[in-house]
């Protein structure tokens, strides 16, 4: 008969969430140590391991497409978590980016002597084991993972039942290629458990999680701020807005809300909602809609939309607030500048706005007075994006103002923390 030490009962009866977090947490002093080129050496093997073992991974990524498409689940969202030779291309890269990026650890931000004679520096630091969870994306699984290690903090992700089978084999192919450098694989951890109660216990991991980046829908990260005792930043769901001003170029405004729209509408930062001036949408708003119309978006408008547009359906205030990640557009006539920015008040979740205009003054209202993390003069909501902005790949938009705020680049993913030096000091 075998019997069991109580620290091998122990371990036998942890949670798999409780034992990938203490070994991430047991790796952190190390990834302290480890210099900016022993961590880019590490994110280069990842991106090549990537290429290398791309077949595998999207053999894995179509079992989650099959059994997504037998749940019934819509091809807007299939395609967030489809996955193609040019994808994983495009995955790798971000990692490459990342690699070309300053590292942000050690930085000094600031250095001062104090009338005692104390030294003080603050410098950047690691912020210790990063908490990630999200849904339907593996792209999120490599860009997580990359912009953590680079910043030397171990990272504990918990990605969507829907994409099990692809982050699956990816954290393979990655730990796999950590294992042949100086960064140690046990600081990449993925939660396979897809039960509800997973998330549940991230959320109070404290002591072993330092914060927790959610990623998804409303519900998601609804859940996680109400109930996490871990601290959380929050990656708000994406309502946004186009507002058309009355002096908007016809053809700028039309490619603008097309692609806010119809590029990819399963993203965070696709437009949900097109405001439209009175006057504008009197000349110009019967070609758009059938524009889009063209693209198979469904439209649904208010009253005034409907006269113009009568084969658009009703919209109500529930759609107004609603992100749909679909080929469905609310269009709404509004009156101008206030209007718009009232509506925008209303039913945006601070996250990407856009007003298109040739009134300068209009534009600078609007820059200034909307409370988003990314605001908008004549260019689509679709560039809030870490690979956008330079940031290789991103960890999230962030909604909220403390922190971080907008598309989470390396700095983001960085603590602070004040150096002293003296020769003796003592409080008087």
């Amino acid at each position: 008969m075998y019997f069991y030490t109580n620290q091998q009962w122990e371990e036998k009866t942890m949670s798999e969430v409780r034992r990938k977090a203490i070994q991430a947490q047991a790796v952190v002093p190390q990834l302290n140590r480890l210099t900016t080129e022993q961590k880019n050496t590490a994110l280069l093997a990842m991106a090549d391991a990537l290429l290398e073992k791309s077949d595998i991974i999207i053999t894995a990524n179509g079992e989650d497409l099959e059994r997504g498409r037998q749940q019934g689940t819509p091809e807007s969202m299939l395609d967030r978590l489809a996955l193609n030779q040019e994808r994983i291309a495009g995955i790798a890269e971000g990692l490459r980016q990342i690699v070309d990026l300053p590292d942000p650890v050690g930085e000094v931000l600031e250095t001062f002597t104090r009338p005692d004679g104390l030294h003080i520096h603050k410098l950047r630091v690691p912020i210790g084991l990063i908490g990630i969870i999200y849904e339907a994306r593996p792209n999120v699984t490599v860009d997580a993972a990359g912009l953590c290690l680079k910043t030397g903090n171990a990272v504990l992700l918990r990605g969507g039942s829907s994409a099990l089978s692809s982050n699956r084999k990816i954290v393979e192919v990655l730990h796999e290629a950590l294992a042949k450098t100086d960064l140690p694989p046990d600081a990449l951890q993925l939660v396979e458990d897809a039960n509800r109660s997973s998330v549940d216990e991230m959320l109070k991991l404290n002591g072993l999680l330092d914060v927790i980046i959610p990623r998804g829908g409303a519900s998601l990260i609804q859940n996680v701020v109400a109930n996490a005792t871990v601290p959380v930043i929050e990656t708000g769901a994406g309502i946004c807005h186009t507002y058309v001003d009355e002096s908007a170029d016809p053809v700028m405004a039309a490619e603008i809300a097309i692609n806010a729209k119809a590029q990819r509408p399963s993203v965070c930062n696709s437009m949900e909602t097109l405001l439209v001036h009175a006057a504008f949408a009197e000349q110009h708003l019967a070609t758009i809609a059938e524009q889009f119309r063209e693209l198979n978006v469904r439209l649904k408008g208010c009253d005034a939309v409907r006269r113009i547009v009568p084969s658009a359906q009703p919209v109500s205030e529930e759609d107004y607030a609603t992100e749909y990640n679909d080929y469905i557009l609310n269009i709404r006539v509004v009156s101008g500048l206030e209007e718009a920015m009232q509506h925008i008040a209303q039913y945006g979740t601070k996250h990407s706005e856009c007003i298109v205009t040739a009134n300068t003054e209009n534009a600078e209202r609007f820059l200034h007075d909307v409370d988003a993390a990314a605001v908008y003069h004549n260019a689509s909501t679709r560039f809030t994006d870490g690979f956008e902005f330079g940031y290789g790949a991103e960890i999230g938009i962030s909604t909220q103002k403390l922190h971080a705020r907008g598309p989470m680049g390396l700095p983001a993913l960085t603590s602070t923390k004040y150096r002293i030096t003296g020769d003796g000091q003592i409080r008087q």
